[in-house]
């Protein structure tokens, strides 16, 4: 069996070279002459990052992580770091923004929470991209550099587990403040009373997920990622994170109001689910009760 498969392999090398002799010196045309080349070129190893183990799929993951031009580096993530270091903060404004409206969409689509023409597209994921863009990216990009700022050059046990106290009990706090303020207006509160209900209510609930998430996080980053590399890190926990409790939140929210308006059965006529009113507070849940959706950025 294994002389069998030793001719077959040395079948397909002598026709991989054959066909390396025939496109060397030749400019390839035509989209099936191009690919045939890529594939040769690929399945004998010279592809650059590549061993000629899988040929094929070394073809289709050049192609799509920016070409051969960029094959043998690492791709999208090398420019996106790129971008981390040229651009911060721009580049955290877009990241937290697409994050955010991402994340309400996933959860309105699990939890299936339609607006009211049966749209999973609701009005809050804009206004989350808006709020992730514009006010999470920018205090997360200021509150993480006066951080890393103060304990640079400072990496004894010590100094990062200050570091890791000063993160949950200074910056947690502020950024959580401010994003059940947002989470507030998002719903649609109007007077101080209504955002000051929301903050009071969801604060400790927040702060207890942050406590929990925010250490593990900071101690990984801290041995594992370059500083300019944190915040999007932490949004990329925040976001799995943020959808899982956007998703129960939604979903616990939707039962109560086919219970309120359905009684125990908690079924429309017909099955159909009640979509979101864009009233606050939510008919049915009170005055107080917070609209958690994602988790903040650490």
């Amino acid at each position: 069996m294994s002389s069998t498969l030793k001719i077959e392999r040395d079948t397909v090398q002598t026709a991989i070279q054959q066909g390396v002799q025939n496109v060397a010196g030749k400019e390839p045309h035509g989209f099936i002459a191009t690919t045939a080349a890529a594939v040769t070129e690929a399945a004998t190893g010279n592809l650059p990052g590549t061993k000629g183990h899988h040929p094929v799929a070394a073809v289709v993951g050049t192609a799509i992580t920016g070409g051969r031009q960029n094959a043998g580096t690492k791709g999208y993530l090398a420019a996106y770091i790129e971008q981390l270091e040229k651009h911060p903060l721009r580049t955290k404004m877009l990241t937290a923004g697409t994050l955010a409206g991402a994340q309400e969409l996933i959860a309105s689509w699990l939890a299936k929470d339609r607006n009211k023409h049966g749209n999973y597209f609701t009005s809050r994921v804009p206004k989350m991209a808006t709020y992730g863009a514009l006010v999470s990216a920018p205090l997360g990009h200021f509150l993480i550099w006066c951080l890393q700022k103060a304990f640079k050059d400072r990496t004894s046990l010590r100094s990062k587990i200050l570091q890791i106290l000063v993160s949950n009990l200074i910056i947690a706090p502020i950024q959580n403040s401010v994003y059940l303020t947002a989470m507030a207006l998002i719903a649609g509160a109007r007077t101080i009373h209504q955002v000051r209900a929301t903050v009071r209510v969801g604060f400790w609930k927040v702060m207890r997920v942050s406590w929990i998430t925010s250490p593990i996080c900071l101690a990984f980053a801290q041995k594992f990622l370059p500083e300019h590399a944190w915040l999007p890190f932490f949004n990329l926990v925040s976001f799995i994170i943020g959808t899982y409790i956007n998703t129960i939140t939604k979903k616990k929210r939707l039962a109560a109001l086919r219970k309120k308006h359905f009684g125990d059965g908690g079924r429309a006529p017909g099955g159909s689910t009640i979509g979101r009113p864009e009233d606050y507070p939510p008919p049915g849940l009170g005055p107080h009760h917070p609209s958690l959706g994602p988790n903040p950025q650490y």
